[in-house]
């Protein structure tokens, strides 16, 4: 059985940490690469980066801003925001990350997760989904949070494992930056039906949330705003999370 990973997630815009609530009302955090450090040094598994305007601007995410994160951890990371291509996967994967996640352009091309899958390996693909609820089911939501379809949330992360995706970051877009809990739901749905490592994401506010995702099927827990804001660190989460018996990293 894997331990569970805890990984900090920095939303980047325009060079800057940033955070808000349902990918909206966004507010500076800080310096991405000075935040990164300060995780690594309390503990966390590993780090995703996501470059929230990169796909809205139609542009690729800054692999300035990774290349200056990576000279300061050595820790895993992961990258998203405007990957369209192998091209934009080669150039993150060359500027320091480890694992790149892809959103919009899958659901626009499924076949891109493939195409990357074959050339860069699964363990190399992430398949990022934003997800909103309606009525007992949940679509997805691209752009940033932006545009809303009427794809089934839990059909698509299945299908993009059955396409090459080697892990699932999976975001709640009604409880993002809202700390009013992880969607259990949700979860347990992806969960049941998608063989690949789950990330669950929005809406966290305290270990014993992402306690309730690791039992909800979570393998991995994300979190942003009660880390930026000193709420809590990852060791004091790992310290809960430990006493309640969960498996994870030290």
């Amino acid at each position: 059985m894997l331990k569970t990973r805890i990984i900090p997630c920095l939303d980047v815009r325009a060079g800057r940490v940033v955070k808000g609530v349902r990918f909206g009302d966004l507010r500076d955090q800080g310096d991405p690469a000075s935040l990164a450090a300060r995780y690594e040094h309390d503990g966390a598994d590993e780090l995703t980066v996501l470059d929230v305007s990169a796909t809205t601007e139609e542009r690729a995410a800054s692999v300035t801003i990774v290349r200056a994160i990576r000279e300061r951890i050595g820790i895993p990371l992961t990258v998203g925001g405007g990957v369209r291509s192998r091209d934009d996967v080669a150039r993150l994967l060359d500027a320091g990350a480890d694992k790149v996640a892809i959103n919009s352009a899958a659901l626009a091309d499924p076949a891109l997760l493939t195409r990357c899958a074959e050339t860069f390996g699964s363990q190399c693909m992430v398949i990022a989904i934003d997800a909103r609820r309606i009525g007992d089911s949940w679509m997805v939501v691209t752009h940033s949070g932006s545009r809303f379809t009427h794809v089934d949330a839990v059909n698509w992360a299945q299908e993009s494992v059955s396409r090459g995706a080697g892990e699932i970051l999976l975001t709640s877009w009604d409880r993002d930056g809202t700390r009013s809990g992880y969607d259990l739901s949700l979860l347990a749905a992806v969960a049941a039906c998608a063989r690949a490592p789950l990330i669950a994401s929005g809406g966290a506010s305290s270990a014993l949330d992402m306690y309730d995702a690791i039992q909800a099927g979570a393998d991995a827990v994300l979190a942003a705003s009660i880390f930026h804001q000193s709420d809590f660190t990852v060791q004091d989460v790992k310290r809960e999370l430990q006493v309640r018996g969960t498996r994870i990293r030290t």
